[in-house]
């Protein structure tokens, strides 16, 4: 089952006499009470009752006014809620609507409603059939799953009440269909498409009767005989002549099949196969699918990239859904390959928004599409990880996805960073052209207009090395708002391999703003261990170099390379040279006047302990020479 339970907890509240008590009673001990208590204690029912053999814990309630507070707690703490009234008193049942579903929905609980009309055999034939009243209940609202009639003096249904209610918690039907619309949820039918999917061995989409059949001994440990499986396409064929194709069975027939399943109340049936299929009860991969040991493990300062061998699963995705074969990913296309996946991760966030290659219609390229994916793992490991599985990467193990990179202190002592995806920070003030160069990363169209960045913005591009090699750069645009919360983290600088700081080539202001900054940010990371390589880049050239010379001052002050300066609108791009400060990780760590104190305590401590240790080196050979020419005496004499 998705969620692990011990036992299902029912509460029962009503109008006072309407049978709650004996209800419970009648259930739990099989016997009619002739006398009838107040309000039952706790009671558990017998195991055998139910079929689920899943123990039922049944919670009586008063209905005194006095007393709702009490009962409204006990509503909090339930896993369904069964709502009786009495069939020979109509009132009780105009109260249902009036009184106690508008309670139990103000307190906004997401427990399953049971609606039972106690005292059947009271019952006349002027009171109106459960049928006509019960439809237009559960359209006013749809918190209401069943109803039904019992009577627990004639022992009639009693066993069904709780069945329902267990089979609601156990089997919930909001999470699979739409009683309004009488479809399928969005999310189930995304799950069933994955599993069809997985099913269809072949990918003719089309499940022949071999695949149905291993389908089947999957979910239900038994194949089917040849005359059951004609018997099911049968039916679906009788309903939805598209659901049947070539003698198997479509998506179209495999959705129609269980709502049919739903429809005839056999909720149970399509829950079985979502969790053979890791599926918990919101319809998304349980945890238990979704659990990765190896990011649990991973430092603040090492990163997740995506295996060659998941990188050509994502390559045969992208060609699978580019329909039109243009070269590119419309939104309708990528919406088709998400559609195995609770929704499209990318769309909400706006991290993802414009941050890869595009085409001029503003279709995701295949270069665009695999640094999307990249980027997102770098981003969102536990996330991309769990997508990958619903867009059905093949391997059982999904360990042969992804990697997890060394730490960066370890690089830095090697003198080499060795990951593929090089994430690069952006500081500087306002206006100098930080969103320039992140987005001339990815070719979109310089502009001379200012529009303010509100939150942090990405952009992730191939970039060759001086030496060939192909590395994944990601530029990060930090604001000034994620400044702060960076300094305020211990870990905020872990991720970044590499630090621009933007100024302005003509202003002195920019450049004193850019400088504080970064002595602010390299101080903060030498205290926390996460020394980055960093640079001055001088923005906007091709508007003059007035302050160029005291930026290389400030540079060489700072134990830094030269600023680079750049101008996105002529095309001159710092990349290549943020790439190369990255794959050097010891290289062109800022000395500030923090970090030069810092050194200098640690190499006077330093200078202290070989002085300590050279002076025990001496008086310990002192005393050794001082025993040794004694026991010589001695023995001389």
């Amino acid at each position: 089952m998705g969620q692990q339970r011990d036992h299902v907890r029912v509460v029962l509240v009503g109008d006072s006499k309407t049978g709650k008590t004996s209800l419970i009673t009648v259930a739990a001990s099989d016997q009619w009470p002739e006398q009838v208590p107040p309000v039952l204690p706790l009671t558990r029912l017998p195991p055998d009752l139910l079929p689920e053999r899943m123990p039922v814990l049944v919670v009586d309630t008063s209905s005194r006014q006095e007393d709702w507070p009490t009962v409204e707690q006990e509503l909090k703490k339930a896993d369904a809620i069964i709502i009786t009234y009495a069939t020979d008193r109509q009132e009780t049942f105009s109260r249902l609507r009036s009184h106690w579903l508008p309670e139990v929905r103000r307190l906004k609980l997401k427990a399953p409603i049971c609606l039972v009309g106690c005292k059947q055999d009271l019952r006349t034939d002027r009171q109106p059939a459960l049928e006509q009243v019960a439809t237009e209940l559960m359209n006013e609202f749809p918190e209401v799953e069943t109803t039904l009639e019992c009577s627990a003096k004639a022992g009639t249904q009693v066993g069904e009440v709780f069945y329902y209610a267990q089979k609601a918690v156990m089997h919930p039907l909001p999470p699979l269909y739409d009683s309004r619309t009488q479809r399928l949820t969005p999310r189930c039918t995304r799950a069933l498409k994955r599993i069809f999917t997985l099913c269809d061995e072949d990918k003719d989409g089309i499940l022949s009767d071999e695949e149905l059949n291993n389908f089947q001994v999957m979910c239900f440990n038994a194949p089917l005989q040849e005359q059951e499986l004609a018997g099911v396409k049968s039916v679906v064929y009788e309903k939805l002549p598209a659901g049947v194709q070539d003698n198997g069975l479509t998506l179209l027939g495999f959705y129609l099949l269980h709502t049919l399943f739903i429809d005839k109340g056999r909720l149970e049936t399509t829950w079985t196969v979502l969790r053979k299929y890791g599926y918990d009860d919101t319809v998304q991969l349980s945890k238990e699918v979704l659990d990765f040991p190896q990011l649990a493990t991973k430092a603040p300062d090492q990163s997740v990239e995506l295996t060659e061998k998941a990188l050509d699963y994502l390559r045969g995705i992208f060609l699978h859904f580019d329909i039109d074969g243009d070269g590119a990913l419309s939104s309708t296309e990528l919406e088709e390959a998400f559609s195995t996946a609770p929704e499209n991760p990318w769309e909400e966030d706006e991290r993802f928004h414009r941050c890869t290659e595009t085409n001029a219609e503003g279709s995701l390229t295949l270069r665009g599409f695999l640094a999307k994916w990249r980027l997102f793992t770098l981003l969102e490991p536990h996330s991309a990880l769990g997508y990958l599985i619903y867009l059905g990467f093949p391997d059982r193990d999904i360990s042969t996805a992804f990697k997890v990179t060394k730490r960066r202190r370890f690089d830095r002592k090697k003198k080499k960073l060795s990951r593929d995806v090089i994430q690069g920070f952006v500081f500087g003030p306002s206006g100098v052209g930080k969103s320039a160069i992140v987005d001339g990363l990815i070719d979109r169209s310089f502009t001379e207009a200012h529009t303010p960045t509100r939150s942090d913005r990405y952009a992730a591009q191939v970039v060759s090395t001086s030496e060939g090699q192909e590395k994944m750069l990601v530029l990060r645009e930090v604001t000034g708002a994620s400044v702060d919360q960076l300094l305020d983290n211990e870990n905020g600088l872990a991720a970044c391999d590499v630090a621009a700081f933007v100024f302005d080539s003509t202003s002195a202001e920019s450049l004193s703003e850019a400088v504080e900054l970064l002595t602010r940010i390299a101080d903060h990371a030498e205290k926390y261990g996460h020394e980055v390589p960093c640079t001055l880049v001088a923005a906007k050239r091709d508007s003059g170099d007035a302050v160029l010379a005291e930026s290389v001052r400030y540079a060489t002050n700072l134990g830094l390379e030269a600023p680079l300066p750049v101008s996105i609108k002529e095309g001159d791009t710092p990349y290549l040279q943020l790439l190369n400060l990255a794959l050097k990780p010891h290289s062109n760590i800022p000395e500030t006047e923090s970090s030069k104190a810092s050194k200098q305590q640690r190499l006077a401590s330093h200078r202290y302990l070989v002085t300590i240790g050279l002076a025990s080196v001496v008086v310990g050979g002192f005393v050794a020479y001082r025993i040794y020419a004694r026991h010589k005496q001695q023995a001389s004499a």
